[in-house]
């Protein structure tokens, strides 16, 4: 089953398998699923076309994969043209909700550091 250029799991419940689609998580997969009177627990395999038309009726009300990945990126940009605080944290490559930096973020800026120990020297003993 494709859903907006997306190949679904087959083997997987319909209710897992929609979040595979960018921006459909597990309540908004849910919601679909009860509008489009279909049981979560429906292997994707075993969904009937009416079913899977339905699934598409009902997802064409959303923005996702593409159209949501630019508004996204749009909105990033943004803020960036107009220097908000936010968007420089977005150019300089930290973290942009108020999270701190001495310690952590370390995904975000890209510092890989291994973890020491207590910083004492080893006493050896004789």
């Amino acid at each position: 089953m494709r859903i907006a250029g997306i190949t679904l799991p087959e083997h997987k419940r319909i209710e897992i398998a929609l979040t595979t689609i960018y921006g459909v998580g597990r309540s908004r997969a849910q919601y679909i699923l009860g509008r489009a009177k279909v049981e979560f627990g429906k292997k994707a395999k075993d969904l009937s076309t009416a079913e899977e038309n339905e699934i598409r009726k009902c997802m064409e009300q959303y923005k996702i994969e593409g159209d949501l990945k630019r508004l996204v990126s749009g909105n990033i940009k943004r803020l960036k043209d107009i220097k908000a605080y936010r968007g420089l944290r977005h150019m300089r490559g930290l973290p942009s909700k108020g999270q701190r930096t001495k310690t952590n973020s370390r995904t975000r800026r890209g510092n890989v550091r291994k973890t020491m120990g207590t910083g004492r020297r080893k006493v050896e003993k004789k």
